[in-house]
């Protein structure tokens, strides 16, 4: 059993300056409040802290570190509280703890790939210190180590979480000891049977392998002391799990994995002289051309650095040699926890920053963005901040974007889940739904039958599966209403001349109607026409009748777009639109994009309201009913002014306000109205009310002003 004094001399080595106080105050305790508590091996459990606390040293992590490994099963296992914590050993130690006990609450369900990337993403994304990572790999890797005294089926599962989720968390963050022994542990416990088969075979030939091993280390001890070049040099057997990886990948059977056994050289001195010693190699054995890597030109994206060649060694045998300096070795064996420092709370990495550029490169190809973001920012590993990882109540993770809510994450789930929600509970806390989700919630969706999709979510709701379905369930809502007003309408009208609607229906005469007046249309869609105005229920009923049209319809126009939608009187002039081709039609025109002569637009027949005018560039109009859409398009020489918002954005110096209101004033545009704001050390920002009359001399007005030097942005402004 490792001691706690081992721990404080260790880490005294490389942290002279560690509170050693703080530390056997953890230890004491750890020892207190998991007192009476075994492992299944019959050990105390406080075994179990001070082994991965060992570890941590190991890696070279600093006191506050070692003191959250201590007291890392304290909150999970223990009456302990984080208050409790942070008042006896500060706020970074509870804060590593309170990390580590999130990322334990999360069950694994699913070996699947798809699922165990999203598992790494939570991890990653909870750990916003990187020693949380270290300290859960610490964790795992001794639970690994004592894997034997759990049943079968548990070692199984934590042995395929293993493979899954910290076997590639410790590559990524470039620990090559850690991942090789996570991963052989996890092989053992997974394929017991064939990796003691293939340990038997390998040691069956141990005594020969090991006089080749010994007599390959002569010949290059000697050869590097004839070249003057200072090394040590090893030689060993390939892990288990990489020779039985190798012989399932390609098909071979042991004594056909010909470069089983790998050297290395350690050199003292710069990557220059790796390649001198790689020549020296050449000379004595041939190499196989295209088994060579370097990746001292070339690194991996995890920063690790070495050369590797493999040759026709003596008796014929392929032999993998490993040629890098000393601190190739040490990054390759602590990966990033090599590089870390904490001194006073303040965490940052040696040397210089440009040396160590592969930690921000691995953890850009993990977010999988375009743009590289600055890493060494503090103690953030904020590597996923696009996304927003949550639990539901049975302990599973769902990925969200960035700023969901709750019907964000009832969508998730379920499409029926999300049209019925009517409530949620946050951490066991009723919420309302506009809340923002954030990592690590625990959220528990509460659905009501009689709860459907509101047009108010909208504002809220931020992935685009909750969005079309809220628009699409909308648009069904509305279409279903409009129906049922339309058939009430006609089924109104039919009853004044004593027709029934239904056996109308039963005849087929509903369908031959609808046939004629809509391309294709259905009896449904006639419905929907009559609902949303676009049809007259007296002139159907007419048809219906066998009756003729008191008069002619304005061609291509719908039967009562003039009687429903005329103009006001207050209006005064027209609104420069035909609706279908008719003029006279009551228009308004969208506020949330402003259109104006000259931009491509769209209409929409509103209840009671006439025809709403949108550009069809505007996001609004996907939001909305496509039945109710209606053919608009500007009259020809329309030069109606209308009012539109310009907003300017400039330096804050003399003389710019001045041109800008000339050049308006210059292209013969009015000015309604402007509002001017400025904050010292920021730009100037200047609204302008003005009114033109078509796009044309508003994209015009804008360019010219864009010309103006200091101006940074100028934009015509929505709503």
């Amino acid at each position: 059993m490792l001691r706690f004094n081992d721990i404080a001399d260790r880490i005294l080595e490389y942290e002279p300056s560690a509170d050693l106080s703080l530390l056997q105050r953890a230890y004491v305790f750890s020892a207190k409040v998991h007192e009476g508590q075994e492992r299944l091996s019959g050990e105390p459990y406080l075994v179990h802290p001070l082994e991965v606390a060992g570890i941590l040293v190991d890696l070279g992590l600093d006191h506050e570190a070692v003191a959250a490994g201590l007291l890392h099963d304290t909150l999970e296992d223990t009456l302990t509280t984080l208050d409790e914590l942070d008042r006896l050993f500060g706020e970074n130690v509870a804060f590593l703890v309170d990390g580590l006990t999130k990322i334990a609450k999360i069950e694994f369900t699913s070996a699947r790939e798809r699922q165990a990337e999203s598992f790494r993403k939570m991890i990653v994304a909870m750990s916003k210190d990187i020693r949380i990572l270290l300290i859960k790999l610490a964790d795992r890797l001794h639970n690994m180590r004592t894997l034997v005294h759990l049943d079968e089926d548990s070692r199984h599962r934590i042995a395929q979480e293993t493979v899954d989720i910290y076997v590639p968390l410790a590559h990524r963050l470039g620990i090559y000891w850690m991942k090789q022994e996570l991963e052989n542990l996890s092989f053992r416990a997974l394929e017991p049977e064939t990796a003691s088969e293939l340990d038997q075979q390998i040691r069956g030939g141990n005594l020969e392998r090991q006089k080749y091993v010994d007599e390959v280390l002569g010949i290059l001890e000697a050869k590097l002391r004839e070249a003057g070049i200072e090394a040590s040099v090893t030689g060993r057997l390939k892990d288990l799990a990489s020779i039985h990886s190798k012989m399932i990948s390609q098909g071979l059977r042991l004594d056909q994995i010909y470069d089983a056994i790998a050297f290395r050289i350690v050199i003292e001195g710069d990557a220059d002289l790796c390649y001198a010693v790689l020549g020296t190699l050449h000379a004595i054995w041939s190499p196989v051309p295209s088994r060579f890597k370097d990746y001292v030109a070339l690194p991996k994206p995890n920063g690790y650095r070495s050369l590797h060649t493999t040759v026709i060694g003596p008796y014929g045998e392929r032999m993998e040699i490993q040629i890098r300096t000393r601190d190739m070795h040490r990054d390759a064996e602590l990966g990033i926890s090599a590089h870390w420092k904490y001194k006073q709370g303040k965490v940052g990495v040696s040397g210089d920053d440009q040396k160590f550029a592969w930690l921000r490169q691995l953890l850009d190809r993990q977010r999988e963005l375009e743009d590289p973001h600055e890493f060494l920012d503090a103690v953030k590993v904020d590597l996923f901040s696009d996304e927003v990882f949550v639990f539901t109540p049975r302990g599973e993770v769902v990925t969200l974007p960035v700023g969901s809510s709750p019907i964000d994450f009832a969508y998730s789930i379920h499409t029926e889940v999300g049209d019925h929600c009517s409530g949620a509970r946050v951490n066991g806390r009723m919420i309302p739904l506009r809340t923002r989700l954030v990592d690590g919630d625990t959220v528990e969706i509460v659905t009501n039958p009689n709860q459907f999709p509101r047009k108010d979510w909208l504002e809220f709701a931020v992935s685009g599966r909750a969005k079309n379905r809220i628009r699409y369930a909308i648009r069904i809502a509305e279409r279903s209403r409009s129906r049922q007003v339309g058939r009430d309408l006609l089924n109104r009208e039919l009853r004044r001349t004593g027709l029934s609607l239904a056996r109308l229906e039963e005849r087929g005469e509903i369908e031959a109607v609808a046939g004629r007046e809509i391309r294709k249309g259905t009896g449904e869609d006639l419905y929907s026409a009559l609902g949303y105005g676009k049809l007259s229920a007296s002139s159907v009923a007419r048809k219906l009748r066998g009756e003729e049209e008191p008069e002619a319809p304005v061609a291509g126009a719908p039967g009562r777009l003039r009687a429903l939608f005329r103009r006001s009187r207050r209006g005064g002039g027209g609104s420069g639109i035909r609706v279908s081709g008719q003029a006279d039609v009551l228009v308004r025109f969208g506020a949330c994009c402003d259109p104006l002569p000259g931009d491509e637009v769209t209409g929409f027949v509103t209840r009671g309201r006439g025809v709403t005018v949108h550009s069809a560039e505007c996001r609004r109009i996907f939001e909305l009913d496509p039945d109710r859409r209606i053919d608009v398009s500007w009259e020809e020489g329309s030069r109606e002014p209308r009012k539109v918002k310009i907003r300017v954005s400039s330096k804050d110096q003399p003389g710019i306000l001045a041109q800008v209101t000339n050049l308006i004033s210059e292209q013969g545009v009015n000015i309604s109205g402007a509002k001017i704001s400025t904050r010292r050390g920021e730009n100037a920002v200047q609204v302008f009310e003005i009114w033109v009359t078509d796009s044309e001399v508003l994209k015009n007005l804008m360019k010219q002003i864009s010309k103006v030097k200091g101006v940074a942005l100028v934009e015509k402004m929505r709503g």
